[in-house]
């Protein structure tokens, strides 16, 4: 069995996903691609693949713990391990909660929390059992301040935050496993393509003129950074926006 260093990463199929996927390919890794949109996760395995990358893909819904926990199994049996999980998927139609766009709130709570929950218990016993990996969950600038329009998102935000240092503080100090939160600030991604409120989506628009936003290769870069650290450091949040953003 090959032992090559394995990568999941959710929400693989655009933005964050596809960049980290890129990146990581780049850095060595033998990237297992999940998302929904299989004909997007096809291009990007052939794309990677033609600059020399390893990558395979598994088409997955994050808020099903069965087919997490299939996803997880699937990368082990390819290369006999699993060194690092991204747990990326997520979903930010903002709204003002007046509007009580209840849908909306239970697709967050679904992909935002329960989807990294899942992919917690997909690859935690695998890491323990193995005694190394790195679980990196993406929150958002939002995991750390509310805006108008931002209450619920940002409350699944917070939840990430919440999860991912505890998680990191029951860790066996004897095991090398690693938990890093990722929050990236405003980032030129198709995350706002899900915003249905008027209001919010005016707000956007004028904030989008103020400043340059990151390229999701900008946050692909920092986890990059985070998971070729050596072992006995362990970069517990990386926080990062656009120059411009408050």
């Amino acid at each position: 069995m090959t032992q090559k260093n394995t990568a999941i990463i959710t929400g693989a199929s655009s933005g964050i996903g596809q960049a980290t996927a890129k990146e990581l390919a780049a850095r060595g890794y033998h990237v297992m691609l999940a998302a929904r949109r299989e004909e997007r996760l096809v291009d990007l395995k052939k794309e990677i693949e033609a600059e020399g990358g390893s990558a395979d893909y598994q088409v997955t819904d994050v808020t099903s713990a069965d087919e997490m926990k299939s996803l997880a199994q699937a990368a082990l049996e390819k290369n006999g391990k699993i060194d690092i999980l991204v747990n990326n998927a997520g979903l930010m139609p903002l709204s003002y909660m007046n509007k009580l766009k209840l849908d909306e709130w239970d697709k967050m709570v679904d992909v935002n929390i329960k989807g990294v929950l899942y992919g917690i218990a997909a690859v935690l016993p695998i890491m323990e059992q193995q005694k190394f990996g790195h679980i990196l969950n993406v929150s958002s600038v939002a995991g750390h301040q509310v805006m108008k329009g931002s209450a619920v998102y940002s409350g699944t935000k917070y939840a990430v935050r919440a999860i991912s240092d505890g998680l990191r503080q029951e860790i066996d100090p004897s095991h090398e496993i690693r938990v890093t939160i990722v929050s990236p600030g405003a980032v030129a991604t198709e995350l706002t393509n899900t915003i249905t409120d008027d209001d919010v989506l005016d707000s956007f628009k004028s904030m989008s003129e103020s400043m340059e936003p990151l390229q999701a290769e900008d946050i692909a870069n920092a986890i990059g950074y985070a998971v070729e650290q050596p072992p006995h450091v362990d970069v517990n949040e990386i926080l990062i926006r656009p120059r411009q953003q408050p």
